[in-house]
């Protein structure tokens, strides 16, 4: 019993240590047993994201095809139960073994999800209360001192009064990410939006009307910036939902980093304005070069 504790100890050491360093990994648990089998029940096994294993379930082919589920698992952030028959599929049968089934669930072990919020004015401030208790813990980056502060932004975990320049090259967001851009200026929009699609975030967001947006796309475009990096920008940020105060559009903005975090398998009333301006402008570009064709006929 004692050593069962401490492999246990072990491994919620390890997945404290995974999280922290932003890594991912999965824990696999037997869950139901029957019959004999080579463990225990709720004997536990973590997975890392590098393919090494903290604590067992048994070995053997059952240890490896979990093994493998888990490596699915973190790539899916969904969690699955694995039913396996020690007594009816020959490959489980090691001379181990007795004969007996078991179940076993394997949970993904994910890094915390971190929002960058570039701006913090109305819509930042209310963003970072409401992403903060949907479970984000919350960055907030402004070059205005008397408005990046811990007081106005009690929920963030950190805030920094920056320019903007400077805090792109202090940040670093990994694949569990979200940025936001919510300045109050089309300038610093663009140039935290180069570095944004540049980035491993998972999701890029900026606000502004459909117009600026498509503006800023193209200026960037002319800059030599590859139109593919766009197409993941979710602009005009957040889900339509006919949000018009700051409180609302902050609920929108939640709700799609909320779809994007839990891989929301249903169309969300959203299009990227930089992908369709772009599909716009390839049409628009295409019937010219059929029309010019026609006429050198």
């Amino acid at each position: 019993m004692l050593r069962r504790a401490a492999i246990l100890m072990d491994i919620y050491e390890q997945i404290v240590e995974l999280r922290r360093g932003g890594r991912r990994g999965a824990v696999a648990t037997i869950v139901n047993v029957r019959g004999s089998i080579p463990s225990f029940k709720t004997a536990k096994m973590l997975v890392r994201d590098d393919g090494s294993i903290v604590g067992t379930i048994g070995g053997g082919c059952v240890e490896a095809d979990v093994w493998q589920a888990a490596r699915e698992v973190m790539e899916s952030e969904k969690p699955r139960t694995l039913k396996f028959d020690l007594n009816q599929d020959p490959k489980y049968d090691t001379g181990l073994v007795c004969g007996g089934t078991l179940e076993v669930f394997v949970e993904p072990v994910l890094p915390p999800a971190i929002l960058y919020i570039f701006g913090a004015g109305h819509v930042a401030f209310n963003l970072c209360a409401i992403a903060a208790n949907a479970g984000f813990e919350v960055t907030v980056t402004d070059d205005r001192s008397s408005y990046a502060t811990k007081e106005r932004f009690p929920a963030a975990r950190e805030v920094y009064a920056l320019d903007f320049e400077e805090a792109t090259q202090k940040l670093d967001p990994n694949e569990s990410s979200s940025i936001v851009i919510v300045t109050r200026g089309h300038r610093d929009d663009m140039r935290i939006l180069r570095w944004a699609v540049q980035t491993r975030a998972r999701y890029v967001g900026m606000i502004g009307s459909k117009r600026k947006v498509i503006e800023i796309f193209k200026a960037l475009q002319k800059e030599g910036a590859p139109a593919h990096l766009f197409d993941r920008v979710h602009a005009p940020v957040g889900i339509d939902i006919g949000a018009i105060t700051p409180e609302e559009i902050a609920v929108a903005i939640t709700a799609e980093l909320i779809a994007v975090r839990r891989h929301a398998s249903s169309a969300l009333p959203h299009l990227s304005w930089f992908k369709g301006a772009r599909e716009e402008s390839d049409a628009t570009a295409t019937a010219e070069a059929i029309e010019d064709g026609e006429q050198n006929l």
